[in-house]
């Protein structure tokens, strides 16, 4: 049985690590703004979610404005972010009106496939949750720089966006105050309850944080339209 697919796309991320003057997801990539790339994976959907894009209230008029300078048109409602990533997620949630699936993704992830998206409703539908990770290849070591100690890699896991749950339970989850440890969405479902069940991620969905991050991303969109 199919379910309504939602997408909640979150964006309230400075350019303080960027060294920009604007809101990292704002800024260019290939001739368009971050933002504009994922939400564009997401409307490519066979089965298009319904679209929600949270962003800090001061930048409502900026991204108007971006959509008319781009064309931009792909259907979407704008939500209020808060002052925390939960806040945002939390203000998501609670303009989604039904049931059906929700999808949270980070807005600069734009990299992040369609493969990979339809997957983690595939799996959710099938299983409550899904959330793409990946195992790392590098040695790992917990503790601090002084004081550390060698642990299993194939135990460990680099969590990714996008997160998918049922709305209802995920909006139940969300209705407690926030926690230090809460440091994405599955952390608070797993509060909440729910057990969790991972996806294999993709080496590609980059979070973009840094300069070299716009650079790598750059490379990887122009071999994407060479091999199309």
């Amino acid at each position: 049985m199919s379910s309504t697919r939602f997408a909640i796309i979150v964006a309230g991320g400075s350019g303080v690590r960027m060294g920009a003057d604007i809101p990292k997801q704002f800024l260019p990539l290939n001739g368009l703004p971050i933002l504009m790339h994922t939400l564009k994976v997401f409307h490519s959907l066979a089965n298009t979610p319904i679209i929600y894009l949270v962003l800090p209230k001061s930048e409502h008029l900026r991204w108007q404005q971006l959509c008319q300078e781009h064309s931009f048109s792909i259907s979407h409602s704008v939500v209020a972010g808060g002052d925390t990533r939960f806040q945002s997620v939390k203000n998501g949630l609670d303009s989604i009106d039904g049931s059906g699936l929700v999808a949270i993704h980070d807005g600069v992830r734009p990299l992040v496939t369609a493969e990979l998206i339809e997957k983690c409703y595939t799996q959710a539908q099938a299983y409550g949750n899904a959330i793409p990770a990946l195992q790392p290849v590098e040695t790992i070591r917990l503790g601090s720089i002084t004081q550390s100690k060698l642990i299993k890699r194939d135990e460990c896991w680099l969590v990714q966006t996008p997160q998918v749950f049922d709305v209802e339970t995920i909006k139940k989850c969300y209705k407690i105050h926030w926690k230090a440890i809460f440091t994405d969405d599955a952390s608070v479902a797993e509060h909440g309850g729910v057990s969790i069940r991972m996806v294999e991620g993709e080496k590609q969905n980059i979070k973009i944080t840094t300069p070299a991050d716009i650079m790598v991303a750059q490379s990887i969109l122009s071999s994407r339209r060479q091999t199309s």
